[in-house]
């Protein structure tokens, strides 16, 4: 086999580029399973030097179906390389193997792709060929057979990537097409409103004594009586709870009506919002 042919097996079974291939060739003597050796550690050392940027930039990806659905963010550092075709492969190749391992990250590392080798192991090789730090986000499963499963998808890249998408899951033994429709309407109004929690009482209870410590800071100059000063900060309060909790948000398609309001006009009383997921690039 001539240097020219290994160079190019060698490129085909790494992905490495052609001077790390003639590199690695000729310190392993034109030994491929040696030089294949050399790009992977090399490949490691590569990537574990970007590992110290910043990464805010990528897609989200989708997959699944009504019984099962995942979103897994997948970050790297440019735009451009969120478009990239190798990193596009990548991420839906793992998107549906996320959904596979229900969003359990560590599962998903050790899981084989179709090369053959690990998530982990591909994700060092692809950091090493594109040349940007590229790490997994964060990600979620919403799986009950029983629920109906919605999904939004906001600023498309291709396909089941983009840089915004939502999923969420209702409860109800009514499946007709006024369920349908509200369950995609909601997923939009998701996106558009980015609600904390399902109800007031849900939102985390370290959200709201963020919100209560920046109000107090912000009104304890204002020269006002104390008791006054208390009962501001109790309105804003409790106007930050009902502007982020999804029940009482003001619904996008009709924003003189709440949620709630529109749940209620539905006329479906088992109706039951179960669970929802907002993912957004570079949130």
């Amino acid at each position: 086999m001539s240097d020219i042919e290994k160079i190019k097996k060698l490129r085909q079974s790494t992905g490495a580029g052609f001077k790390d291939c003639s590199s690695a060739l000729e310190e392993s003597d034109g030994d491929l399973q040696k030089a294949a050796e050399i790009l992977r550690v090399k490949g490691i050392s590569k990537a574990s030097k970007k590992m110290s940027r910043e990464a805010k930039e990528g897609v989200i990806a989708l997959s699944g179906n009504n019984g099962i659905f995942s979103v897994i963010e997948v970050n790297c550092e440019t735009d451009f390389v969120a478009k990239n075709e190798d990193f596009i492969n990548f991420v839906k190749e793992l998107s549906e193997i996320n959904n596979s391992c229900k969003s359990d990250i560590g599962l998903l590392k050790i899981t084989k792709m179709g090369n053959n080798q690990t998530v982990e192991e591909n994700l060092i090789s692809i950091i090493a060929k594109i040349g940007e730090k590229i790490t997994l986000g964060r990600s979620k499963t919403l799986q009950n057979k029983n629920n109906l499963n919605f999904n939004y998808l906001h600023t498309v890249v291709k396909d089941n990537l983009s840089k915004l998408a939502v999923i969420v899951s209702l409860n109800t033994k009514e499946k007709d097409e006024k369920i349908k429709i509200f369950g995609k309407q909601l997923a939009m109004h998701i996106a558009a409103s980015n609600p904390l929690a399902l109800s007031s009482d849900d939102i985390d209870v370290d959200i709201i004594k963020k919100e209560e410590e920046l109000i107090t800071e912000e009104l304890r100059n204002s020269g006002k009586p104390d008791d006054i000063v208390k009962k501001i900060s109790l309105g804003k309060l409790n106007k930050f709870k009902e502007e982020n909790s999804l029940l009482n948000q003001a619904w996008v398609m009709e924003p003189k009506k709440k949620v709630k309001d529109i749940i209620n006009e539905l006329k479906v009383n088992d109706l039951e919002i179960v669970d929802f997921f907002r993912l957004k690039i570079g949130e």
